[in-house]
This record gives structure tokens, C-alpha cells and sequence, in this order.
């Protein structure tokens, strides 16, 4: 992942610290690196359509309204799926998995909020926090050719 981050020349700083499974626990990431932290949830569809929703870690999700957004009924996707598909594991949950979707499965939505800000999000592991901007994390999602909504 880094390597491709890399070869699309996307400027990025990376912090590596002990493992984090939820964002609570990664506050003190932010006094390392700067960044709006996210959270990201792995969501599938009544109709078997996977998604990765990124928000604000402060930021509690509305799943009703994505629901709205979606028209579709969407709960949490299980761990098998999210292992299987972006070749992740609970806590590490990253659109930078993507690059494992070979098969496209994954839409990514991103809230609107962190539209055109520098985020933080892990790399594939939850033991590295990168810091990168909302137009490169584009760049990267297009050039794997995933589709992503800004919600």
C-alpha cells in the first residue's frame, strides 16, 4: 500500500505507535502527527452491496440517514467479509485496504465533513497512523478504480 501511495506521489507522514482498535484510543496519535482522526466503518447492504463509510472519530455515524442516502437498509459487515474483501482485521479498518478489493466490492463514502482536510487513518495494520490529504486519498481510491461518495 505504501509502495503504491508512493509511485502515485502522494505525500503522506506515517507515525508508528502501539496497537489501537478504537478511536478513543488513539487521541494521543494526534498530538504526534497531524490530522482530523477518522473512524471507519465496514457496512453491507440488504442487497449484499458493501461499504466503507469514513467520518470524524468524534463524529457519531448516522446510519438512518446513510440508510436515506443509500436507499438501501445497511448494517455492519462481518469481520469474515472485511477479511476476506480488503484483507483486514477489526481495529485496522482503512479505505486503504482497497487495494485488496481486487474484485471492486467495496464503495467507499466519505463524510462530507472531511471533504478537502488532512486525515489520519491507518495504513493495513492498526499499529501506523498516515497522515494524508483528502485529494490524494481520491487520487488513490480512482486509481484503483473504486467507486466513493461524499455523503
Amino acid at each position: 500500500m505504501e509502495d503504491l501511495l508512493n509511485k502515485l506521489d502522494i505525500k503522506y507522514d506515517s507515525f508508528s505507535h502501539k496497537p489501537v482498535f478504537k478511536a478513543q484510543e488513539a487521541e494521543f496519535i494526534k498530538e504526534e502527527i497531524k490530522g482530523i482522526g477518522c473512524k471507519n466503518l465496514f457496512l453491507k447492504s440488504n442487497n449484499g452491496q458493501y461499504y466503507l463509510y469514513i467520518l470524524e472519530d468524534i463524529k457519531r455515524a448516522d446510519l438512518k440517514a446513510l440508510e436515506k442516502f443509500l436507499n438501501a437498509k445497511i448494517h455492519f459487515a462481518s469481520s469474515t467479509a472485511l477479511n476476506n474483501i480488503l484483507k483486514l482485521l477489526p481495529g485496522g479498518v482503512t479505505p486503504l485496504g482497497i487495494i485488496n478489493d481486487t474484485n471492486n466490492q467495496v464503495i467507499i463514502i466519505i463524510d462530507h465533513n472531511l471533504v478537502n482536510k488532512l486525515l489520519l487513518m491507518h495504513t493495513e495494520t492498526n499499529t501506523k497512523t498516515i497522515s494524508i490529504n483528502y485529494n490524494d486519498l481520491i487520487k488513490y481510491i480512482t486509481y484503483l478504480q473504486h467507486q466513493y461518495l461524499v455523503f
